[in-house]
């Protein structure tokens, strides 16, 4: 079922896209040397960024399994 892998590869792809984006904006607030709360925020606003593109990812895996023992 090749029409289910390499739409979960471009899901794959868009998740590890994203979880590379929550190290960089995560990296950026702690070299800009904001306070507590402020770097606070940013953390939280990662966490949920981080967890979203896990399971983007995790469900593009999925499908490529699923395709390919189909």
């Amino acid at each position: 079922m090749e029409m289910l892998i390499w739409p979960g590869a471009a899901l794959t792809v868009v998740g590890l896209a994203g979880l590379v984006w929550a190290i960089v904006r995560v990296a950026r607030a702690k070299r800009a040397g904001l306070d507590e709360a402020a770097l606070r925020a940013v953390l939280q606003r990662a966490v949920a960024l981080n967890l979203g593109a896990l399971a983007l990812s995790a469900i593009g895996l999925m499908m490529i399994v699923v395709g390919v023992m189909l």
